[in-house]
Protein backbone atom coordinates (compact mmCIF):
# COMPACT_ATOMS: atom_id res chain seq x y z
CA UNK A 1 0.00 0.00 0.00
CA UNK A 2 1.47 3.36 -0.95
CA UNK A 3 2.41 6.38 1.76
CA UNK A 4 -0.63 8.35 0.48
CA UNK A 5 -3.13 5.31 0.64
CA UNK A 6 -2.20 5.02 3.81
CA UNK A 7 -2.39 8.66 5.03
CA UNK A 8 -6.37 8.02 3.55
CA UNK A 9 -6.81 4.93 5.72
CA UNK A 10 -6.15 6.86 8.90
CA UNK A 11 -7.99 10.01 7.81
CA UNK A 12 -11.11 7.71 7.37
CA UNK A 13 -11.04 5.76 10.45
CA UNK A 14 -10.36 9.31 12.35
CA UNK A 15 -13.06 10.67 10.50
CA UNK A 16 -16.26 10.57 13.00
CA UNK A 17 -14.77 8.84 16.01
CA UNK A 18 -12.29 11.47 17.13
CA UNK A 19 -9.34 8.74 18.11
CA UNK A 20 -7.93 6.01 16.76
CA UNK A 21 -5.55 3.22 18.40
CA UNK A 22 -2.21 1.93 16.84
CA UNK A 23 -3.08 -1.41 17.59
CA UNK A 24 -6.04 -1.17 15.08
CA UNK A 25 -3.71 0.48 12.54
CA UNK A 26 -1.22 -2.34 13.06
CA UNK A 27 -4.53 -4.34 12.12
CA UNK A 28 -5.99 -2.78 9.48
CA UNK A 29 -2.62 -1.44 7.27
CA UNK A 30 -0.53 -3.90 5.23
CA UNK A 31 2.56 -2.00 6.59
CA UNK A 32 5.36 -2.97 9.37
CA UNK A 33 4.88 -0.83 12.53
CA UNK A 34 7.65 1.34 12.05
CA UNK A 35 6.05 2.33 8.84
CA UNK A 36 2.97 3.33 10.62
CA UNK A 37 4.45 5.35 13.14
CA UNK A 38 6.72 7.36 10.73
CA UNK A 39 3.25 7.70 8.80
CA UNK A 40 1.80 9.41 11.91
CA UNK A 41 4.84 11.71 12.89
CA UNK A 42 4.68 12.65 8.77
CA UNK A 43 0.86 12.99 9.48
CA UNK A 44 1.45 15.44 12.62
CA UNK A 45 4.44 16.78 11.25
CA UNK A 46 1.78 18.68 8.49
CA UNK A 47 -1.25 18.92 11.23
CA UNK A 48 -3.42 16.49 10.01
CA UNK A 49 -3.78 15.01 13.25
CA UNK A 50 -1.95 14.81 16.80
CA UNK A 51 0.33 11.97 18.07
CA UNK A 52 -0.90 11.13 21.41
CA UNK A 53 -0.01 8.12 23.77
CA UNK A 54 -1.35 4.70 21.79
CA UNK A 55 -2.64 6.20 18.92
CA UNK A 56 -3.24 9.49 16.79
CA UNK A 57 -6.69 11.61 17.92
CA UNK A 58 -8.40 13.65 14.89
CA UNK A 59 -7.30 17.55 14.78
CA UNK A 60 -9.94 19.72 14.82
CA UNK A 61 -9.55 23.94 13.94
CA UNK A 62 -11.02 26.42 16.42
CA UNK A 63 -13.86 27.43 13.74
CA UNK A 64 -14.97 23.81 12.93
CA UNK A 65 -18.57 22.73 14.13
CA UNK A 66 -18.88 20.32 17.15
CA UNK A 67 -20.54 17.09 15.54
CA UNK A 68 -23.84 17.03 16.20
CA UNK A 69 -24.24 14.34 19.59
CA UNK A 70 -26.17 11.65 19.70
CA UNK A 71 -29.39 11.45 22.10
CA UNK A 72 -28.57 7.88 23.63
CA UNK A 73 -25.42 5.89 24.07
CA UNK A 74 -25.25 2.22 22.80
CA UNK A 75 -24.98 -0.20 25.27
CA UNK A 76 -26.76 -0.95 28.17
CA UNK A 77 -28.18 1.46 30.55
CA UNK A 78 -26.88 1.82 34.28
CA UNK A 79 -29.94 0.49 35.75
CA UNK A 80 -28.89 -2.63 34.17
CA UNK A 81 -25.47 -2.78 34.36
CA UNK A 82 -25.54 -2.33 38.49
CA UNK A 83 -27.76 -5.40 38.46
CA UNK A 84 -25.49 -7.48 37.24
CA UNK A 85 -22.52 -9.08 39.45
CA UNK A 86 -23.08 -6.93 42.11
CA UNK A 87 -21.30 -8.63 44.77
CA UNK A 88 -18.21 -9.03 42.73
CA UNK A 89 -18.38 -5.48 41.54
CA UNK A 90 -18.36 -4.27 45.73
CA UNK A 91 -14.97 -6.20 46.18
CA UNK A 92 -13.53 -5.09 43.14
CA UNK A 93 -14.61 -1.37 44.30
CA UNK A 94 -13.45 -1.05 47.86
CA UNK A 95 -9.79 -2.78 46.94
CA UNK A 96 -9.70 0.27 44.18
CA UNK A 97 -10.31 2.80 46.61
CA UNK A 98 -7.82 0.94 48.88
CA UNK A 99 -5.20 2.39 46.29
CA UNK A 100 -5.77 6.31 46.61
CA UNK A 101 -3.42 7.80 48.41
CA UNK A 102 -4.57 10.49 50.93
CA UNK A 103 -5.10 14.44 49.62
CA UNK A 104 -4.76 13.12 46.19
CA UNK A 105 -6.28 14.11 42.85
CA UNK A 106 -8.25 11.10 41.27
CA UNK A 107 -10.64 10.34 38.58
CA UNK A 108 -12.95 8.49 38.51
CA UNK A 109 -15.32 7.59 35.28
CA UNK A 110 -18.55 6.44 34.90
CA UNK A 111 -19.40 3.11 35.25
CA UNK A 112 -21.35 0.65 37.82
CA UNK A 113 -18.18 -0.68 39.05
CA UNK A 114 -16.07 2.71 39.68
CA UNK A 115 -19.73 3.58 41.71
CA UNK A 116 -18.67 0.66 44.10
CA UNK A 117 -15.80 3.38 45.31
CA UNK A 118 -17.33 6.04 46.45
CA UNK A 119 -18.57 4.47 50.20
CA UNK A 120 -14.74 3.78 50.91
CA UNK A 121 -13.24 7.37 49.76
CA UNK A 122 -14.93 9.69 52.52
CA UNK A 123 -12.31 9.97 54.99
CA UNK A 124 -9.14 10.68 52.13
CA UNK A 125 -9.57 14.13 51.40
CA UNK A 126 -9.58 13.81 47.56
CA UNK A 127 -9.72 15.50 44.70
CA UNK A 128 -12.42 13.75 41.96
CA UNK A 129 -12.61 14.49 38.74
CA UNK A 130 -15.44 12.33 37.72
CA UNK A 131 -18.33 12.00 34.61
CA UNK A 132 -20.36 10.34 36.33
CA UNK A 133 -23.37 11.81 38.28
CA UNK A 134 -24.12 8.77 39.92
CA UNK A 135 -20.66 9.20 41.56
CA UNK A 136 -21.32 12.92 42.33
CA UNK A 137 -24.32 12.17 43.75
CA UNK A 138 -22.59 9.19 46.10
CA UNK A 139 -19.43 12.06 47.00
CA UNK A 140 -21.56 14.65 47.75
CA UNK A 141 -22.49 13.57 51.02
CA UNK A 142 -18.40 13.46 52.16
CA UNK A 143 -18.01 16.73 53.12
CA UNK A 144 -13.92 15.87 52.88
CA UNK A 145 -14.21 15.00 49.11
CA UNK A 146 -14.12 17.70 46.99
CA UNK A 147 -15.96 17.35 43.08
CA UNK A 148 -15.01 18.07 39.53
CA UNK A 149 -16.83 17.90 36.39
CA UNK A 150 -16.45 18.43 33.16
CA UNK A 151 -19.07 20.33 30.91
CA UNK A 152 -21.11 18.60 27.84
CA UNK A 153 -24.28 16.87 27.46
CA UNK A 154 -25.91 14.73 29.83
CA UNK A 155 -26.87 11.25 28.46
CA UNK A 156 -29.90 10.30 30.96
CA UNK A 157 -29.96 6.02 30.53
CA UNK A 158 -25.85 6.16 31.94
CA UNK A 159 -26.34 8.88 33.80
CA UNK A 160 -22.94 10.60 32.40
CA UNK A 161 -22.20 14.15 31.07
CA UNK A 162 -19.68 13.26 27.29
CA UNK A 163 -18.71 16.05 25.13
CA UNK A 164 -18.04 15.78 21.56
CA UNK A 165 -15.30 14.30 20.16
CA UNK A 166 -12.44 17.06 20.21
CA UNK A 167 -14.17 19.29 22.50
CA UNK A 168 -12.26 20.28 25.11
CA UNK A 169 -14.44 20.17 28.24
CA UNK A 170 -12.27 18.94 31.25
CA UNK A 171 -10.73 21.62 34.17
CA UNK A 172 -6.99 21.74 33.85
CA UNK A 173 -6.75 18.76 36.01
CA UNK A 174 -3.87 16.16 35.78
CA UNK A 175 -3.92 12.94 38.52
CA UNK A 176 -1.97 10.59 39.46
CA UNK A 177 -4.61 7.61 39.23
CA UNK A 178 -7.29 7.17 36.47
CA UNK A 179 -9.78 4.16 37.33
CA UNK A 180 -12.50 2.97 35.17
CA UNK A 181 -15.00 0.52 33.53
CA UNK A 182 -15.05 -1.15 30.07
CA UNK A 183 -18.00 -2.95 28.00
CA UNK A 184 -15.13 -5.88 27.42
CA UNK A 185 -11.76 -6.59 28.05
CA UNK A 186 -9.82 -8.77 25.58
CA UNK A 187 -6.50 -8.98 23.46
CA UNK A 188 -7.33 -5.87 21.54
CA UNK A 189 -7.74 -3.81 24.58
CA UNK A 190 -10.38 -1.85 26.65
CA UNK A 191 -13.52 -1.70 24.35
CA UNK A 192 -16.94 0.33 25.01
CA UNK A 193 -19.97 0.11 23.11
CA UNK A 194 -20.04 3.40 21.96
CA UNK A 195 -17.92 5.98 20.01
CA UNK A 196 -18.71 8.90 22.28
CA UNK A 197 -17.33 6.89 25.30
CA UNK A 198 -14.04 6.30 23.35
CA UNK A 199 -13.33 10.38 22.59
CA UNK A 200 -14.23 11.23 26.15
CA UNK A 201 -11.95 8.27 28.07
CA UNK A 202 -9.03 8.62 25.23
CA UNK A 203 -9.44 12.65 27.25
CA UNK A 204 -8.98 11.23 30.57
CA UNK A 205 -6.53 8.71 29.72
CA UNK A 206 -4.16 11.90 28.56
CA UNK A 207 -4.54 13.57 32.04
CA UNK A 208 -3.49 10.39 33.92
CA UNK A 209 -0.34 8.85 35.24
CA UNK A 210 -1.73 5.76 35.88
CA UNK A 211 -4.53 3.57 34.06
CA UNK A 212 -6.69 1.41 36.37
CA UNK A 213 -9.15 -0.52 34.88
CA UNK A 214 -12.03 -2.40 37.17
CA UNK A 215 -13.77 -5.42 35.81
CA UNK A 216 -15.59 -8.28 36.62
CA UNK A 217 -14.81 -11.58 35.20
CA UNK A 218 -17.07 -11.19 33.16
CA UNK A 219 -16.24 -8.67 31.10
CA UNK A 220 -13.28 -10.78 29.90
CA UNK A 221 -14.17 -11.46 25.91
CA UNK A 222 -13.31 -11.58 22.73
CA UNK A 223 -13.18 -8.11 20.07
CA UNK A 224 -16.36 -6.52 21.10
CA UNK A 225 -16.94 -3.05 20.39
CA UNK A 226 -14.67 0.46 19.94
CA UNK A 227 -11.16 -0.17 20.82
CA UNK A 228 -10.68 2.45 23.94
CA UNK A 229 -7.30 2.04 25.04
CA UNK A 230 -4.56 -1.26 23.67
CA UNK A 231 -3.69 -3.65 26.46
CA UNK A 232 -0.48 -2.10 26.78
CA UNK A 233 -1.60 1.27 28.29
CA UNK A 234 -3.30 -0.44 31.31
CA UNK A 235 -1.01 -0.59 34.38
CA UNK A 236 -3.81 -2.25 36.31
CA UNK A 237 -6.63 -4.86 36.23
CA UNK A 238 -8.90 -5.43 39.49
CA UNK A 239 -11.31 -8.34 38.97
CA UNK A 240 -12.61 -10.84 41.10
CA UNK A 241 -11.50 -14.56 41.94
CA UNK A 242 -13.90 -15.71 38.32
CA UNK A 243 -10.79 -14.66 36.38
CA UNK A 244 -9.53 -17.87 33.92
CA UNK A 245 -6.25 -18.76 33.71
CA UNK A 246 -6.00 -17.42 29.90
CA UNK A 247 -7.13 -13.92 31.09
CA UNK A 248 -4.39 -14.00 33.70
CA UNK A 249 -1.70 -15.22 31.18
CA UNK A 250 -3.22 -12.70 28.54
CA UNK A 251 -2.71 -9.62 31.07
CA UNK A 252 0.66 -11.11 32.35
CA UNK A 253 1.85 -10.98 28.50
CA UNK A 254 0.92 -7.51 27.99
CA UNK A 255 2.92 -6.08 31.01
CA UNK A 256 -0.63 -5.44 32.98
CA UNK A 257 -0.46 -5.91 36.40
CA UNK A 258 -3.46 -8.00 37.56
CA UNK A 259 -5.21 -7.37 41.25
CA UNK A 260 -7.87 -10.24 42.11
CA UNK A 261 -10.32 -8.75 44.62
CA UNK A 262 -11.36 -11.43 47.50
Amino acid sequence: MHASEREKLILGLLDGRGFVSFQELDGQIGASPATIRRDLERMAGRGDLRRVRGGAEKVRGGSETAPQMPLHLSGAPFHENIARNPAQKAIIGRVAASLCRDGEGVMIDGGSTTLQMCPHLSDRNLQVLTNSLHIVSALLSQPKTQILVPAGSVFREQNIILSAAGEESMPRFHAPRLFMGAASLGPRGLMQADVVLVAAERRLIEKADEIIVLVDSSKFTGPSGHVVCELGEIDTVITDEGVRDGDRRMLEAAGVNLIVAK
